[in-house]
């Protein structure tokens, strides 16, 4: 059974779940992926910062393949996977977006680092501008 969580930044920092799943209604699984979804994304923002670029949209969407064919206490993750969406201004500014998410991804989301322990974590990025410069 497939568990999917999609969270999206909300222009001031802070991210939200998105429709129609709402965080109090969570089973713990959903939460697992919802709290490394949200680690993931805020050290991505932080990254990107870093490297002078403003994301105008950023769109995680987390999910994990559990063993049974319905959420149970004995349910294990036999594998996850990680999307990134992100939405910048320039063109020339797509390679620090990626390199900001690579990082979040690999090296500083102790979240991901975590979930990698247990099953495999894959990723992909999509990145839009919205100008060319």
């Amino acid at each position: 059974m497939l568990q999917s969580i999609t969270i999206h930044a909300e222009g001031n920092g802070k991210f939200a779940i998105t429709k129609p799943h709402e965080l109090s209604k969570l089973n713990p699984k959903e939460l697992l992926l919802y709290s490394t979804a949200l680690c993931a994304g805020l050290t991505a923002q932080s990254i990107a910062s870093k490297e002078r670029v403003e994301l105008l949209k950023l769109e995680i969407e987390m999910s994990g393949e559990l063993d049974t064919e319905k959420v149970e206490g004995k349910s294990q993750f036999v594998s996850f996977s990680i999307a990134y969406n992100a939405e910048c201004k320039h063109i020339d500014e797509q390679p620090k977006v990626s390199h900001a998410i690579r990082l979040a991804t690999e090296k500083y989301c102790g979240g991901l680092a975590m979930l990698r322990k247990i099953a495999p974590v894959s990723h992909s990025i999509s990145i839009v501008s919205i100008e060319e410069k």
